[in-house]
Order: C-alpha cells, then structure tokens, then sequence
C-alpha cells in the first residue's frame, strides 16, 4: 500500500495530503470496508449532527450535488441505514435521519477503517498520529 519512492522535498503540505488521500482512497473498497467511502462519510456526518440533518445541508457537507446527493442516499435508504421524510416546516425539504443499523454499519467500518489507517500511517507513532489528527481536525475547523 505505501509507496516506494520519497515524495519530493519541494511538495508542498496540500500536495502531500492530495497523494495520501489517494493512498486512502485506493484502499477503502467497499470489500475492505464494508462499504463506499462516501457512504461511510454520509453516515459519519449524521452521526455527528444529532443523527439527523437536512438532505441539502447534507449534500453541501458533504460537498455533492443535489443528484449525486440523492443517488448516494438512495443507496443508503435500500440498505436501511437511513430513513427521509419531509420536514414538517417546509414540505419541500427532506430531513435524513440515520437508523440504528446505520450506527451499526458505521462502526463496524470505522472498526475496519482503522486496520487500513494502521497500514498507511504505519511510520508514524502514535504521539505523532495524534498530533496529525489534531493539525487536520485543527485546518478543517478554519
């Protein structure tokens, strides 16, 4: 999974996480998993908003178009890990509600996701995997 070459001195820290994100990527299947990495970020994202959001708010969080949104939460609605109904003060909009299969199907692939972040961040000790976590935790919240 890791790499065979050293990137470059001269790549800069967004270049770097570009490449480990694509390390990630390639290996979160959904055979690894247990499902699609953007399924498991959907139902990460409800997890942490009371369960519940509204499907566009999701799809912003989430960075997907309205399409891709409701494609992504279809699959999830079949596999019953969520459920939508229209929200009672505008019946035009949906709100998503994760389901307690969802919250199971979460932490079983987070639970396996951990394996594959064992792999990549193997050269890292565990003060340092800390600190990564806390600097991007720390970026994304800026």
């Amino acid at each position: 999974m890791t790499s065979t070459t050293a990137p470059s001195a001269a790549t800069g820290s967004v270049g770097l996480l570009t490449k480990l994100s694509k390390v990630v990527y390639r290996g979160a299947t959904e055979e690894t998993i247990g499902m699609r990495l953007k399924q498991l970020m959907a139902l990460e994202q409800l997890r942490d908003n009371d369960r519940q959001c509204l499907q566009q708010g999701l799809a912003e969080m989430l960075m997907l178009d309205a399409n891709n949104c409701v494609l992504l939460l279809n699959e999830l609605d079949d596999a019953g890990y969520v459920e939508r109904r229209r929200d009672p003060q505008d019946r035009r909009r949906h709100i998503v509600e994760i389901t307690p299969a969802g919250l199971e199907a979460l932490a079983e692939s987070q639970h396996r996701l951990e394996g594959l972040e064992d792999e990549v961040l193997g050269n890292l000790s565990a003060t340092e995997r800390r600190q990564l976590h806390d600097l991007l935790t720390k970026a994304l919240a800026g």
